[in-house]
């Protein structure tokens, strides 16, 4: 066992012998980057101007290029349009043919050599005059918003001949690559050297295999494969590197798309991390590199244009617009229990491992079971995320078939915040003794093996709670303790984690008198420290004005002048829309998720014209998610508002039916009185309103987190009983992931020239950025 632990040893450190010439930290940084900036123009990924881009780049970049090779015709770099970058980011990522092309059509391969990428910030003027002496009928900078003037590149004298590259293709297949490595961690430094050492890994495990005429589709984790595109990235390099490791180009294959069970990709993940495990003796598999599921779908109703709207000030009574919160860490985890060692006879067979945080959090609360895979004789790896804090907890069981009882044989514990300290590496792989209290267990004691890797830490959510201040004695059984206040039952209290008070809020009637007796004048208000309260929020208009004007809350409206979500306008621009949405969006397709009462606020800038998920607020729990600080006051107002409209539907139903003006009490609704519109149905003004919230947020009880009829308090807590997770009111659990998961790209290691299949793979290295994943059935919400 020792000798072969050496020898593994021995590759590993072999294998970082490997020189690449370019700084591929360096250039995944700058990938990400670049990437990021083409999903802000999502135009280039399909339509007119993916085709007018392909255009431009084969008859007016590549000549460019070309020319720029021959006799350096700026002093300066040359900086690549955006468009055209994007087709020649896709075009490099197939090596092989990328070669072919550049040689065929200008007898060398163009390098980017002294060229500078779009989104480097550098003074694009010298470039643009060359280009437009070149091209003047062809401007420099396409406006990708897909109302581009039509393109003059017919009239330009640019590529010899077309490659016949299928290029509407290869960006097709690279546009979601995006998405599985636009993760907050990736470029963290220390998980990127560490790619950095696993992509050398990965090129010896492919020079190995075609020593030993091993035919393997060698398949990479997303860590490695962002690693292997940024050498691509640099072409000439990347030939010459690749010629000097496996004596010919590696190729790229990123053609195949197929992960299901069985699939190439699928077999060639299975194969690639036997390979990888056998080779080196340690786990292929790593935590916040593997494949992340499909991209979100796409929001379907996007604003058309998001405005401040006009407010009246409100007077704020001193009170300040933000609340500051401590905020977590929070870091995904993957577990395996590889093997155990000096376990007595008597205990063997039918051995599992619970595992569980010593101190639960709200993301990781249960108890998780794992088969040891030595025992087993198969592969359990377990995901999940956690707190930055706190220690994992390893409890060995013995399960008796007979008795039908669970025994246990010892444990052992492993501290987060020790693994996560500076200079530490993302992984551990360690036997560890487990003291058992048992009696007359052999002298040695009984060890097994943890395999664990896990990401970067990165900001942990918001995650805070709306309860009654004063809940009934049938309802505080369940709630925690707070402190002793003399707020009536019409407070509201605003708590993080369930435990930590940090907010008092009521909504009530306005004390200003007001001319329109037919107004309704509504106002929310929280106690400041010393006991006095101060304005939140006021209804004026059609709308609420929030925190002294600095918000504007009201119903929003698509170019019809229907309602479809609600806007939040201000310092920034935020639609909440029903359900969940993006990030949020439910991930499990063996059976629909209940999202009723559940909205997503979603933000909408420059730097995220697709939006960007800000909050999650689930009026039916009464639980808020918020992953920005600056979202914290808004969204607790805006829940509490919905929450409000909730209550006004919930107590005024009529013979089976929803009153039309659902939105009377709380949102614009100044035109009617009150009483008259409880009292009979009235105009249909609102019944957009209604039909919104009919759809979205409509069910009877749960209410600010309590029961109308029972009045039985719906709680997040951080235990394992009652309501456990802010989504779905539904206990949270690590997630067990097959042996199958696959990472980024694929690849086979046979390489002899020619063409690649499966069976008989010839065609060197290969990629897949749709790379197979097989997760557990019911598995990764």
């Amino acid at each position: 066992m020792v000798m072969e632990q050496k020898q593994r040893n021995q590759e590993w450190a072999e294998a970082q012998q490997i020189v690449t010439s370019t700084d591929l930290v360096a250039g995944a940084k700058q990938q990400l980057k670049f990437l990021a900036a083409v999903d802000r123009n999502r135009h280039l990924y399909g339509g007119p101007v993916l085709d007018r881009a392909i255009c431009r780049y084969k008859h007016c970049w590549l000549p460019l290029l070309a020319k720029h090779m021959d006799s350096r015709i700026s002093e300066g770099p040359l900086v690549v349009p955006l468009d055209c970058e994007w087709i020649w980011h896709c075009h490099r990522l197939n090596p092989v043919q990328y070669k072919i092309d550049c040689q065929e059509l200008y007898g060398r391969i163009l390098d980017n050599w002294n060229v500078l990428s779009s989104v480097q910030g550098t003074c694009t003027k010298q470039t643009e005059a060359i280009w437009n002496r070149m091209y003047p009928s062809e401007i420099y900078e396409l406006n990708i918003d897909g109302n581009s003037p039509k393109s003059g590149t017919g009239n330009t004298t640019g590529a010899l001949r077309d490659s016949g590259y299928d290029f509407v293709a290869a960006v097709k297949r690279q546009s979601s690559f995006f998405y599985q490595v636009s993760r907050p961690y990736m470029n963290n430094d220390v998980l990127l050297k560490e790619a950095v050492a696993r992509y050398k890994a990965f090129l010896y495990l492919i020079k190995r295999n075609r020593e030993k005429a091993n035919r393997c589709f060698c398949v990479p984790t997303y860590d490695i494969d962002l690693i292997w595109h940024a050498h691509q990235l640099n072409p000439v390099s990347y030939c010459r590197d690749t010629v000097a490791i496996i004596t010919k180009v590696l190729e790229h294959d990123d053609t195949d798309s197929d992960r299901t069970k069985g699939g190439k990709l699928n077999a060639g993940f299975l194969q690639t991390t036997k390979l990888w495990e056998e080779t080196f003796g340690m786990n292929y598999w790593k935590a916040g590199a593997m494949h992340r599921g499909n991209a979100p779908s796409p929001l379907t109703i996007t604003p058309i244009q998001l405005n401040t709207v006009a407010k009246k000030a409100v007077s704020s009574d001193g009170f300040q617009n933000t609340i500051l919160l401590p905020q977590k860490k929070l870091v995904e985890v993957m577990v395996e229990i590889a093997a155990i060692k000096d376990l007595p006879v008597r205990h063997q067979g039918n051995l599992f491992v619970n595992l569980r945080k010593a101190e639960p959090d709200v993301h990781f609360n249960t108890k998780t079971r794992l088969s040891i895979q030595s025992e087993s004789g198969y592969k359990q790896v377990t995901s999940f995320q956690c707190e930055l804090e706190g220690e994992l907890v390893f409890e060995l069981m013995h399960y008796t078939t007979f008795t039908k009882s669970e025994t246990p044989l010892g444990r052992t514990s492993v501290s987060l915040t020790k693994l996560s300290e500076p200079g530490s590496p993302l992984w551990m792989d360690d036997w560890f003794e487990l003291p058992t209290d048992l009696e007359n267990l052999d002298c040695r004691p009984v060890s097994i093996r943890i395999t664990l890797s896990f990401t970067p830490a990165i900001p942990m959510e918001y995650m805070l709670q709306m309860i009654p201040a004063n809940p009934s004695m049938k309802s505080a059984r369940s709630l925690p303790l707070l402190k002793r206040t003399n707020l009536d039952r019409s407070w509201t209290v605003i708590l993080q984690e369930g435990v930590n008070e940090i907010l008092n809020i009521q909504m009530r009637d306005s004390k200003v008198v007001v001319a329109d007796k037919n107004r309704l004048p509504r106002e929310l208000i929280r106690t400041a420290g010393d006991g006095k309260t101060c304005l939140l929020a006021e209804l004026q208009g059609t709308g609420w004005s929030l925190m002294n004007s600095k918000w504007f809350f009201h119903l929003q409206r698509d170019s019809s002048g229907e309602g479809h979500g609600f806007k939040l306008s201000g310092d920034r621009q935020v639609i909440i829309y029903p359900g969940k949405k993006l990030e949020y969006e439910a991930r499990n397709c063996c059976e629909e998720e209940d999202e009723q009462g559940v909205m997503t606020a979603v933000e909408f800038s420059a730097a995220y014209p697709y939006g960007k998920s800000v909050a999650l607020l689930n009026l039916k729990c009464s639980t808020l998610k918020v992953k920005e600080d600056w979202m914290i006051l808004p969204a607790i107002i805006t829940a509490f508002i919905l929450s409000n409209v909730l209550q006004h539907i919930t107590k005024n139903k009529e013979n089976g039916k929803w009153i039309n003006d659902a939105l009377d009490a709380s949102i614009c609704n100044n035109e009617y009185n009150r009483k008259e519109v409880e009292g009979k149905y009235s105009s249909n003004i609102y019944t957009d309103n209604y039909q919104f919230l009919a759809s979205t947020v409509m069910f009877s009880n749960c209410v600010d987190g309590v029961d109308m009829q029972e009045e039985t308090p719906v709680i997040f807590s951080g235990s394992n009983e009652g309501v456990t997770s802010a989504d779905n009111c539904n206990g949270s659990s690590a997630e067990t992931v097959a042996a199958s998961i696959c990472g980024g790209c694929s690849g086979c290691t046979n390489c002899k020239g020619g063409g690649c299949a499966v069976g008989n793979c010839k065609g060197g290295g290969g990629c897949s950025s749709h790379c197979s994943g097989g997760r557990s059935k019911g598995l990764y919400n």
